[in-house]
């Protein structure tokens, strides 16, 4: 497909520099033409989406209708961060309200924090480095990108399109290369003013400790579960599970991995949807008809297929799949399993499921919340009273009521609790994390 620079600890210098004096154009150009630019951005993915999806699927081994599909979602967040880059506001204080306050007028300005240190991951290799680069751009930031190692080329392409679209020079600077290297000196350069990162929970925590007081966004991972309540319209359910467990071959942080099926429709549920996971084609991502493609690498294949294999020592079974070939492991189902085992606790990020049987509501969202994760939760009920229990008492960062977890638009704020991360995405939300308040005060 191509090949791109092992970029040095002097490569990273330059782009660093670069982003200095990138940070002084586009900190200082009106929003209106910042917005432009963002707007130009979108036009461009939209006219090149069939080259870009491919790449996309070439790249990460994304079923083509997938790739398509994170094209769609690209163009909105670049259409998105073009409207909120005219929308950035403060607010007045009233000073009167205190005492010593009175004479006084004031505000606040949001404004650009400087340069974005931004290290993205492969399961999105557009969308979510649109989801750092177009908030900070849109905010008047210049960024340092370090996409990830195993699909940089899509972050290539999109940068020739973002200097076709207007930006700046030294605005976004990309530099290709190992995370362990590259995106630690990113993470410890005092010159980088903030972090955003998209990884795994133990590179998060890795990123927090050498951050030091620098602000990080950290959007990580999750076992995301499904709640399916008795009275639910399994013929409603079973298609958007089956969309948010295998797509992308469960390579989403949002991917549904732990399926909750009240005990009174769990014999219906569990048949018609292995049936219909029977159903999946798994093969080449760039044929039309694939439902999802490899797994990233063979290495991920194979640690996924251990820890299937481990869960049935453990007693748990197999309803369908469990095999691989090379980097491309089978759909998989799993039954009796345990909250002990790996592929519950832990994070698979492979096309496995397992369905875990409930007598009673609340103790559903216990298991829920028996994670180290909080990212998003799905519930599918047809009663008010468990929605907003669950609303109420799943520890997530958000709880979709009759859709799975998987769910997401890309102006909504997303972001997890406990070890799925801090701060938020989303357009207007990121904004606000890549600014800083100044207050400003007259003494009239």
């Amino acid at each position: 497909l191509g090949t791109v620079p092992k970029a040095t600890k002097d490569d990273l210098d330059k782009a660093i520099r670069a982003a200095e004096e990138g940070f002084k154009v586009i900190s200082k150009i009106p929003a209106h033409e910042r917005s432009k630019i963002l707007e130009n951005t979108s036009r461009l993915i939209e006219e090149n989406q069939e080259e870009l999806a491919k790449i996309i699927s070439l790249e990460a081994g994304k079923s083509l209708k997938y790739s398509m599909a994170e094209l769609g979602r690209s163009v909105e967040t670049f259409k998105f961060a073009s409207e909120e880059a005219k929308q950035i506001h403060g607010e007045t204080i009233p000073f009167d309200a205190s005492k010593s306050g009175e004479g006084r007028i004031g505000f606040y300005l949001r404004v650009p924090k400087g340069i974005i240190g931004a290290i993205t991951p492969f399961n999105f290799p557009l969308n979510l480095v649109a989801h750092k680069v177009a908030p900070a751009i849109a905010a008047g930031n210049s960024v340092v990108l370090k996409p990830a190692t195993t699909t940089p080329i899509t972050s290539i392409r999109l940068g020739e399109i973002m200097i076709e679209a207007g930006i700046p020079k030294g605005v976004l600077n990309i530099v290709t290369g190992k995370g362990s290297e590259i995106g630690n000196w990113i993470v410890t350069d005092e010159r980088i003013a903030m972090i955003t990162f998209t990884g795994s929970l133990e590179v998060g925590r890795k990123i927090k400790s050498l951050a030091g007081l620098k602000p990080v966004t950290l959007e990580l991972g999750s076992n995301s579960a499904v709640i399916i309540d008795e009275g639910t319209d399994i013929n409603r359910a079973i298609p958007r599970c089956l969309m948010g467990g295998f797509c992308n071959s469960g390579q989403v942080c949002i991917s549904v991995q732990r399926i909750y099926v009240h005990n009174n429709i769990l014999q219906e549920f569990t048949a018609e949807f292995v049936a219909a996971v029977k159903k999946l084609k798994v093969g080449n991502p760039i044929e039309k008809d694939t439902d999802f493609g490899p797994m990233i690498e063979e290495k991920e294949a194979i640690r996924a297929k251990e820890w299937i294999d481990e869960a049935i020592r453990q007693g748990a079974r197999i309803l369908t799949g469990g095999e691989r070939n090379g980097s491309i492991l089978q759909a998989t189902v799993l039954a009796d399993v345990t909250p002990n085992m790996r592929v519950v606790k832990d994070e698979i990020f492979a096309p496995v499921v397992s369905i875990i049987p409930f007598n009673d509501f609340s103790k559903a969202v216990s298991f829920v919340n028996d994670s180290i994760y909080g990212l998003q939760a799905g519930v599918f009920t047809q009663s008010i009273k468990n929605a907003l229990m669950a609303a109420r008492e799943i520890k997530t960062g958000g709880v979709i009521i009759n859709d799975v977890p998987t769910f997401r638009v890309d102006q909504m704020p997303y972001g997890g609790v406990k070890g799925s991360g801090i701060g938020r995405e989303g357009l207007k939300y990121a904004i606000e994390e890549m600014t800083d308040i100044k207050m400003v005060v007259f003494n009239v």
